[in-house]
């Protein structure tokens, strides 16, 4: 496949994918219409429109012969992630007459699912916005959910295979078409479910239906500037704590669980791992808020629950004013936030099954090393030994997402403080950063309307390529810069 054949097909399957959202994308119309909202009828009408005439042209450039490589799929996947907050952005600057940098950040962060907002006034921005911000969210979890299951489908550490382009093969656990729909119904009943408890805390409908959409998806958005404090409302904080782990855990399981093949959550890793994090957080936090910040016992475990669910999850929620808190207690919850949730959930970070792989990987190295050469030391996944060139491509990959993500978060922290000389500290800074990576949204403060266009730039990138967990971006820029071999 030359190299205009090569981008020919990635433009090609971008297309596909802009038809396939384009209705998706015209839901919030019924919004407007609804609440007698004619103005915003165009300016809403514009993303559904610019989706479906760009994949009408798009999809008629010729692909390669040879079709689609996995390389050109994620290529595909990254711009379409870029051209969904690009498009998403136009209501934002038609109807609020934001600037287009503030515009595409609220995009990105919709599609991203981060809680970070453009946007100075949530309280007076009409309800067609504020669904508009909601579902966005909703939509881009269900979608990265798709993507994530994909994306560890391309591994060798799974049975099942599919034979693709070129004579080789690509494994799939299991075909993304064959669950596409069960993911979808699974989805929207955990939706409906979280609508349901959030009702019972006595906010309205519209309320519930908004903050439902962004919980299950771990977005984080809200429908008032005071977020999740404005409510002042203990029920909602507590009923709030399941929906976003319900979101964070993979939805492998519930799959599982419909088709009668798994009955517990607890048999598997991740979320064993998951309620492991959860503890520690919760007493570290907990620990913390009554050291530094002199609290009560039950304030302080209160606060730190919920804060460690709300970042382990990357929802972004927030009960407490961060700007309180002491520099360590900041770097622990970072270091929650850039961990996550659980692979093929609609969470953020690096992801447990990363954490887990490493860990197993680490060991399995290091008891190579204290015996003879000739001795096969076995390396196991999910009670099966994986031969030992997969592992070690396996781990070599595993490996290379976490230095990466390192390296990004080290470079966006350098790149903020070398352009914006600001009175918050490296610690809060790079905090920032790892909640924009890890598309969590949780804030200390810096991340404003008013922050620097620079700034703005730096994390809508650093939350674009988190989302997408580092390499189908670096692939992107590597077929921008040297092509296809």
């Amino acid at each position: 496949m030359g190299r205009l054949g090569y981008f020919s097909t990635i433009i090609a399957d971008l297309g596909d994918l802009c038809t396939f959202v384009a209705p998706v994308t015209a839901v919030p119309l019924i919004v407007a219409i609804l609440f007698a909202e004619w103005d915003m009828l165009l300016p809403m009408a514009t993303v559904p429109a610019i989706f479906l005439l760009s994949g009408v042209v798009l999809k008629q450039l010729p692909r390669g012969r040879q079709g689609s490589r996995l390389s050109t799929a994620m290529c595909s996947v990254a711009l379409f992630w870029f051209a969904c907050a690009m498009v998403s952005g136009i209501p934002f600057m038609l109807g609020l007459h934001m600037s287009f940098t503030d515009a595409v950040f609220e995009g990105m962060a919709g599609w991203t699912g981060t809680a970070f907002s453009m946007i100075r006034s949530l309280d007076t921005a009409p309800y067609t916005l504020l669904f508009w911000r909601s579902y966005m969210q909703w939509v881009g979890g269900i979608g990265i959910i798709a993507f994530s299951v994909a994306l560890a489908s391309s591994t060798g550490l799974f049975r099942s295979k599919l034979p693709r382009s070129e004579g080789r093969e690509e494994p799939l656990l299991p075909s993304v078409v064959a669950t596409g729909r069960s993911l979808w119904k699974i989805y929207a009943v955990l939706t409906f479910c979280a609508i349901g408890l959030i009702l019972f805390t006595g906010l309205s409908l519209w309320e519930s239906v908004n903050l439902a959409l962004s919980a299950i998806s771990t977005g984080g958005f809200t429908l008032h500037s005071g977020g999740i404090l404005y409510y002042d409302n203990v029920a909602l904080e507590i009923l709030l704590i399941p929906i976003m782990i319900a979101g964070a855990l993979p939805f492998k399981l519930y799959f599982l669980i419909v088709q009668h093949r798994r009955l517990s959550l607890f048999g598997d890793e991740q979320v064993k791992l998951f309620f492991l994090f959860l503890l520690l957080g919760t007493s570290v936090l907990t620990y913390d808020l009554i050291y530094f910040a002199d609290l009560d016992m039950a304030t302080a475990a209160g606060q730190g629950f919920f804060m460690t669910v709300s970042a382990l999850t990357s929802t972004g929620f927030q009960v407490v004013d961060l700007q309180n808190w002491a520099g360590v207690t900041l770097l622990f919850l970072a270091m929650l936030i850039f961990v996550g949730g659980a692979a093929g959930s609609t969470a953020g970070g690096i992801k447990l099954d990363r954490v887990s792989f490493a860990v197993r990987a680490l060991m399995w190295w290091f008891r190579r090393l204290f015996v003879s050469g000739k001795v096969l030391v076995p390396f196991r996944i999910e009670g099966r030994v994986i031969p030992k060139a997969t592992a070690e491509l396996e781990t070599a990959k595993n490996m290379l997402i976490i230095l990466l993500s390192v390296v990004i978060i080290f470079v966006a922290s350098l790149a903020v403080l070398q352009y914006h000389l600001t009175t918050y500290s490296l610690t809060e800074i790079v905090f920032q950063v790892v909640s924009a990576f890890s598309t969590c949204g949780i804030n200390t403060g810096y991340v404003t309307p008013d922050m620097p266009v620079i700034s703005k730039w730096i994390f809508i990138l650093v939350m674009w390529i988190g989302r997408l967990e580092v390499i189908p971006v670096v692939i992107l820029f590597v077929a921008l810069f040297r092509g296809p071999d």
